[in-house]
């Protein structure tokens, strides 16, 4: 059994207590947050121990990974420090706000040899793991262009929740807190960006940060892409997709979260082919939830001594996408990584 532990106990560590407590070898076993109010759930829930201080978290022996869960400004100290205890390191998106405290974490996982995951779940979806099959047998051909949508609604009380939401510094816009999953599956499925150029803009909610943004991007293969991301979708989520043009396909994953084949057209499939892998995803559309297959991968990874799955260099490139287009939409011209 491989023993977790959480460090923020707001709203998205719900969900990774639940992933632990389900996945298969792996065990939460503490909690951490400066507020003790927050931990109350999961000493109830879970009979867990509960920490104010990161430090003496990490002196359990017993402990072997620590989740993440603060906000996104928080991550590179804490990953840092908890790397430095020998502890493996599981961290939500974004790995981190900047490139120099992406490379901070990365170090510190390597100086240490711990194992570093980034929660980016929607590529263990039914849907988008059929595409990426798809794309790795080459059924689609040459590539031409692709389009990464997110059509969202996120309300100003979503956002007045916390005095850290919406700002630059700590959270960040819709790009990166929202569309970064579909960002970085837009790199795993195209492959390595050259140039973007963006425009980005605060409309409709009173936040420091961008509620929509819009993009186009120039593969290193050669193919396009456009990038379009919103927060300010009335009156709730709309959309978000991924399509995929290719010299003898055509796909697109979609629906209110990207989890439905919408169109599937390729050269090589047959009517009865494609028929039936619409409706084994439609029977299923959801799968095993992604951050209990992130949990099962880490404990996996340590195991078989293997990178995880989706690794900090994954989230490294997610990032950088997400900062070339805030520079881009800042300076009017232009960006290349």
């Amino acid at each position: 059994m491989t023993n977790f532990a959480i460090v923020g106990c707001g709203h998205i560590a719900k969900k990774h207590a639940e992933a632990i407590d389900n996945a298969e070898g792996a065990k939460l076993i503490a909690v951490c947050d400066m507020i003790p109010e927050n931990m109350e759930y999961y000493t109830e829930k879970y009979g867990v121990q509960a920490f104010t201080d990161l430090a003496e978290l990490l002196k359990l022996d017993d402990l072997e990974v620590v989740n993440i869960c603060t906000p996104s400004g928080y991550h590179a100290p804490i990953a840092i420090q908890i790397a430095n205890a020998k502890k493996h390191v599981v961290v939500e998106k974004p790995i981190a706000l900047t490139i120099e405290d992406t490379d901070a974490i990365i170090s510190a996982c390597k100086e240490n040899d711990v194992k570093l995951s980034v929660v980016h779940p929607n590529r263990f979806r039914p849907a988008i793991m059929e595409l990426k099959k798809a794309l790795d047998a080459d059924l689609v051909g040459k590539l031409s262009h692709a389009n990464a949508t997110v059509r969202w609604n996120r309300n100003q009380e979503y956002y007045d929740q916390a005095p850290w939401r919406g700002t630059k510094s700590l959270d960040g816009g819709v790009l990166m807190n929202q569309a970064i999953h579909n960002l970085d599956l837009l790199l795993w499925t195209m492959g390595e960006v050259d140039e973007v150029y963006s425009m980005a803009a605060t409309r409709l909610r009173n936040i420091e940060a961008e509620d929509v943004s819009t993009g186009v991007v120039r593969f290193k293969n050669g193919s396009l892409g456009i990038i379009e991301a919103a927060t300010t979708i009335y009156p709730s989520n709309y959309e978000e997709s991924l399509s995929i043009f290719g010299e003898t396909g055509t796909i697109k994953i979609g629906g209110k979260t990207a989890n439905y084949v919408q169109h599937w057209d390729v050269k090589e499939m047959d009517e009865s082919q494609v028929t039936d892998l619409m409706e084994s995803v439609k029977a299923d559309p959801f799968g095993k939830p992604g951050h209990q297959c992130i949990i099962e991968d880490m404990v996996e990874a340590i195991k078989e001594n293997r990178e995880p799955i989706v690794t900090g260099e994954d989230g490294k490139r997610a990032l950088s996408l997400v900062l070339a287009l805030y520079e881009s939409a800042d300076t009017s011209k232009p960006v290349k990584l």
